[in-house]
């Protein structure tokens, strides 16, 4: 036996993947580990901390909160899961017709109507072509299933794009600040350089193509070659919509300098400005009269979002255009190293681009949740913007679309002074005083970027509004003693 090995442990930090350790991912980082141990405390102890529940304003997770899933989709999924129930004469009083239809036609598209088997790598290929159909229409232009690759959420499909673009830290992916953390932290995983792209917080978090330029030119005096643009819209954290002229200048960006545009469009059913609409990359691009030779596109979409929220069933795909057949062997090949994604999600992502049409006996029940849903997230977007932008120290930009609002805090040199003493960014010392005192969970800015010297935190839009009252009332005191604390 090696003496070298005596009393060493197999696997220690020294001896991990440095690129799992250079990896992080702030929504379920340290904030929420502290959350989690107080709401242990909490169940132990009810009278222990000044506040009676958590409430986790740090990730985009609606049915945690509280929000329901929409029934049509879950009658058709839960049909598809057990088809028996379609031989049952009970069930016609129990579900509308349209989703035991719906139900019925799915199953045939599934080989041997087994949800439990594994599929086609890329998804079942009837389910592929109604997305298909679902984005044609949505985009007036031509889409086709043999484009689609199903996966477990969007965030599947980001890794595995960056796996493909990746090649040493020499590759670059110009990213948005402030930014998902699944972006920084999927570059740093497969070994790449993550090439940073300001947003304007003073224009509403605008994306200025000069700004674009600059860092790609940047990046290239260092010896990085960039591979990709990643745009999030509507954004994360930010909640800004792109207007129709912005995303032409990014999509003529991408054609002039070959980069492949990997645009993440998980909140393009979440718009609350009656001024803004949802435009695909896509549709622009093919509106300016790229065809799928002319530009290397990625579109994601999620489950997880919009008025669906379903982000437990892990569903979601990524529509893949202007690659050449050989490349797209080798993203058929990485996916099918995965065998498959889920089978309920891939119905859900059906279902969620090809919801109930008008006439259908859903449809007016559907739209009911629907827009109950997204008008009440718009209301309570504002009530927190107002609430936020009412208080000393605060700014906060229009949550145009998405779920989330990311204020900035003016803090000041005390405060600022203190984080220091504590060893933490004054955003993450900020967040865990409030956690502390309020029991709210928020995610500290410097998880997602920022511009040097600011500070922000990112708090969802997600709480059930009959709550949205009591956490403002909290929230605000909380903030008046803290900057009282901390006057210079």
């Amino acid at each position: 036996m090696s003496t070298a090995a005596v009393g060493t442990p197999p696997v220690t930090l020294d001896t991990l993947n440095p690129k799992v350790l250079k990896c992080e991912y702030a929504v379920r980082g340290e904030i929420v580990t502290h959350a989690q141990n107080l709401q242990q405390e909490l169940q132990k102890n009810p009278d222990s901390l000044p506040f009676d529940e958590i409430l986790y304003c740090n990730i985009g997770n609606p049915q945690s909160l509280g929000q329901q899933p929409v029934t049509y989709f879950r009658e058709v999924l839960s049909l598809c899961d057990h088809p028996a129930l379609l031989d049952k004469s009970e069930t016609h009083a129990l579900y509308s017709s349209d989703a035991i239809e719906r139900a019925w036609q799915i199953l045939e598209k599934i080989p041997g109507r087994a949800t439990g088997a594994y599929s086609h790598s890329q998804g079942i290929k009837g389910l592929r072509d109604e997305i298909a159909a679902g984005i044609a229409a949505r985009d007036g232009f031509h889409a086709s299933g043999d484009n689609i690759f199903l996966t477990d959420g969007a965030s599947p499909a980001v890794h595995m794009m960056m796996q493909l673009l990746i090649r040493s830290e020499k590759d670059g992916i110009l990213c948005p600040i402030p930014q998902y953390p699944l972006y920084s932290a999927s570059i740093a995983l497969h070994g790449g350089s993550l090439v940073p792209y300001f947003l304007d917080e003073e224009t509403g978090w605008g994306l200025e193509v000069d700004e674009l330029k600059k860092q790609l030119e940047e990046a290239r005096s260092k010896g990085i070659t960039v591979r990709a643009l990643v745009v999030i819209n509507p954004g994360n954290p930010t909640g800004q919509v792109l207007a129709e002229e912005n995303q032409k200048k990014i999509v003529e960006f991408c054609k002039n300098e070959g980069l492949v545009l990997l645009a993440d469009e998980v909140y393009q059913e979440n718009i609350y400005v009656e001024d803004k609409q949802f435009h695909s990359f896509k549709k622009i691009a093919r509106t300016l009269g790229y065809t799928d030779d002319d530009l290397p596109l990625v579109s994601f979409q999620s489950v997880s979002k919009g008025y669906y929220g379903e982000c437990g069933k892990r569903g979601g795909y990524m529509e893949v255009t202007g690659f050449s057949p050989e490349v797209r062997e080798q993203i058929y090949k990485v996916a099918s190293v995965n065998l498959c994604s889920n089978v309920s999600g891939q119905i859900l992502a059906s279902l969620v681009m090809n919801p109930p049409k008008a006439g259908d006996e859903s449809f007016e029940s559907y739209m009911e949740e629907r827009d109950g849903i997204l008008s009440s997230l718009a209301r309570r977007a504002k009530a927190l913007e107002e609430a936020f932008n009412s208080l000393e120290g605060i700014t906060c930009n229009k949550a145009e679309g998405a779920m989330y609002l990311f204020p900035r805090l003016h803090l000041t040199q005390k405060a600022i002074g203190a984080a220091q003493a504590a060893g933490t960014a004054p955003d993450a010392y900020y967040a865990k005083r409030l956690l502390e005192a309020t029991g709210i969970v928020v995610v500290p800015g410097s998880g997602f970027g920022q511009v040097p010297g600011t500070w922000h935190i990112r708090c969802t839009i997600l709480p059930q509004e009959d709550k949205i009252p009591a956490i403002i009332s909290r929230f605000k005191e909380f903030h008046e003693k803290f900057m009282d604390e901390f006057r210079d």
